[in-house]
């Protein structure tokens, strides 16, 4: 088994798929294609190959049945956990291996969600045409890969203290920032201001974008932003938000893995960076 040359990648579910004996960012650079014969051959599976986004060749992808067991040659861990891995600590779209990994994931989310036509039920097959597309036969309707914007805000008060809330999907402790997504007929910057009232009750201002990241759980494109607090009190709206706070940047709580746009927002905060963007 190559598991340190780049190569294909296995998803099952939400994790993905390595040798057991490999650890570190290297989990990151697939499986040879010669060990993954063995997945393509599994009941169910689904092999593609789509273009990378960088020139450095194809992406071939396996996705496997969630039922299938593995032996012990082979480890599955899930995809934010490997994220957390990445050695340049935030995901970058497109270059290098992380980018190569996250866009092979959006891709097998998304075949697995367009196997049939959404317009008359057929089954799709992959169009023929040259893009990353799906077809169906039947009424001719062409289906693209899908991408949801959603914007992650980092809110700055005149002390200096960021906003940072526990949402109830996150593990105990982890604080990160208010996010959501954006409306059909809604800019970026409004989504920013309808999602802070939405969560946490308070308004704010001047806000400005710092950068995207691509996703894919299962097929988002965040767009980061830094904003000012503008008036209101802080009250979590308990249904998605169960505690939100001003922190300074010597009482943190447990904050978001590395592998985040999150994380980079408030590493930029911690290191006096925000507003100078």
């Amino acid at each position: 088994m190559d598991g340190v040359s780049r190569g294909v990648y296995v998803f099952q579910g939400n994790s993905l798929v390595f040798p057991a004996e490999v650890s570190g960012p290297a989990v990151q650079k697939g499986i040879s294609p010669e060990a993954a014969a063995a997945f393509a051959d599994i009941k169910g599976a689904d092999s593609f190959a789509i273009p990378s986004l960088d020139g450095s060749g194809d992406i071939p992808g396996i996705a496997i049945p969630e039922s299938f067991k593995l032996d012990s040659r082979w480890k599955a861990l899930p995809l934010r956990q490997v994220l957390d891995l990445s050695a340049c600590g935030t995901i970058d779209g497109g270059p290098g291996d992380t980018g190569r990994l996250i866009r092979s994931y959006h891709i097998s989310l998304w075949r697995k969600e367009s196997r049939f036509c959404g317009s008359c039920g057929s089954p799709n097959k992959d169009a023929d045409t040259g893009e990353l597309a799906r077809l169906c036969p039947a009424c001719g309707r062409m289906e693209f890969p899908r991408i949801s914007p959603a914007v992650i805000t980092i809110i700055i008060n005149d002390n200096g203290e960021a906003l940072l809330a526990h949402n109830k999907k996150f593990a105990p402790g982890v604080y990160s920032l208010i996010a959501g997504f954006n409306e059909a007929g809604e800019s970026l910057e409004a989504t920013v201001v309808r999602e802070t009232r939405e969560e946490v009750g308070i308004e704010v201002k001047d806000v400005r974008y710092v950068r995207s990241q691509p996703w894919p759980f299962p097929n988002s494109l965040m767009l980061g932003f830094a904003a000012r607090y503008a008036g209101g009190t802080v009250r979590p709206d308990g249904v998605e938000i169960e505690d939100a706070r001003w922190f300074n940047r010597k009482e943190l709580p447990l904050l978001p893995g590395n592998g985040s746009v999150s994380r980079y927002l408030i590493g930029l905060w911690i290191e006096g960076k925000i507003a100078r963007l």
